[in-house]
């Protein structure tokens, strides 16, 4: 049996306020696409399809399309749901939609009862494990305490009471969770509760493949044990990483191959570093002027209009931060306010945070705006008396 493992896809999900519902697009294609020239057999959806528990209706319309061409394909699906989605929408209907072949597993009720799907070998159980909130379940699964640990080893204990009652069948688990040994980026939500979020890999012990979600970076924590990471970076922390998803193959006895198909890249993240007019200039860069582009300044000086200068080249450029070369670490304010004027502190803080005195134009719009601030227009108060 062939199965492809993704996860992650955050639909309607926003990168520095610019929509990337067009790139999700690029990817479900390409996943259709895998599907047919690799010849997958079941692809697996280890949660998070939505970014939001009350998605946009394009994100709808896009999972609704993608789910259709899936049913359509010669691949059945298992979908389970992450700590992004709603639960209760994203399972509407799923009984329903069994019917095409695409499961989808978001009620922890359901904990233990697999889909079972066949091969020339046999039967393969896959269970899947919506996102498990251990304080919603702690009472009616009557837990001893409040972890991710301790919620999904009580899961897995129900999964492996199912696997006892079929011998020779082989199995694969889907759950999306912070498995020890993974490192996280910047992009995911903390779930952690009570101080404790990660889980050991040996939970999942005797399972012939665990498709994990959640962790937006590729990892590999055993041979059986993987991470597919989001189908796109989804923070500049992941410019680096490699994007895409596991395609794995199961033969009579469990696991026999596993290797990475990467995604497209509809557009590439990179992050810049250097003083405005070398980055303006240097003709090595004209490779990232139509990328997404986070830059770091190095000016000793703040340069006048940086990001708009930047973006004259750089049409992309999202993010922009300053770090003046030999800057020593910012101190606190060691002078008093009281007693002074509005219109001296702002200049001060013009001065502090430029590194040059504003110009005269700059003082007289401070002034003016210090002066429509107080009850009489006409006085630049002092602080402490207005």
């Amino acid at each position: 049996m062939r199965i492809l493992h993704t996860s992650d896809w955050h639909l309607g999900r926003s990168f520095h306020r610019e929509g990337l519902l067009g790139h999700q697009g690029v990817f479900m294609d390409h996943l259709l696409d895998v599907v047919e020239t690799e010849k997958v057999d079941v692809v697996v959806v280890a949660g998070d399809i939505y970014d939001r528990a009350l998605p946009h209706v394009d994100a709808v319309r896009l999972a609704d399309e993608t789910f259709a061409r899936l049913a359509a394909s010669r691949a059945a699906v298992v979908i389970t749901s992450g700590n992004h989605d709603s639960a209760q929408r994203l399972g509407f209907g799923s009984r329903l939609i069994d019917a095409a072949g695409v499961f989808i597993r978001t009620d922890a009720r359901t904990v233990g009862t697999p889909v079972l799907l066949e091969d020339a070998h046999g039967p393969v159980a896959f269970h899947g494990l919506p996102y498990l909130d251990p304080t919603a379940l702690i009472e009616p699964w009557g837990l001893p305490g409040r972890s991710h640990e301790i919620v999904l080893t009580e899961a897995m204990r129900r999964v492996r009471a199912d696997l006892d009652t079929r011998p020779h069948t082989r199995s694969v688990v889907l759950a999306h969770a912070f498995v020890a040994g993974a490192q996280p980026s910047e992009s995911e939500r903390d779930i952690s509760v009570g101080g404790v979020s990660r889980v050991p890999t040996g939970i999942f012990d005797d399972i012939d493949y665990v498709a994990l979600g959640h962790l937006h970076g590729r990892h590999t924590l055993e041979e059986h044990i993987r991470y597919s990471g989001s189908p796109l970076a989804y923070s500049f922390g992941e410019a680096d990483q490699v994007k895409g998803s596991w395609l794995v193959d199961l033969g009579p006895t469990g696991l026999t191959a596993a290797h990475f198909i990467e995604a497209p890249v509809p557009r590439r993240l990179v992050r810049l570093a250097g003083e405005l007019e070398t980055l303006l200039a240097d003709p090595d860069l004209g490779r990232h002027e139509h990328d997404w582009v986070q830059v770091t300044l190095t000016d000793a000086l703040r340069p006048a209009q940086a990001m708009e200068r930047l973006r004259r080249r750089f049409e992309h450029a999202l993010v922009l931060s300053f770090t003046p070369t030999g800057a020593a670490p910012a101190a606190l304010p060691t002078a008093s306010v009281v007693g002074r004027r509005d219109h001296e502190i702002a200049l001060d803080f013009v001065s502090e945070l430029r590194g040059v005195p504003a110009t005269r134009v700059e003082s007289d719009l401070l002034l003016e705006a210090c002066d429509a601030c107080c009850d009489d227009t006409d006085l630049d108060v002092l602080v402490g008396e207005g």
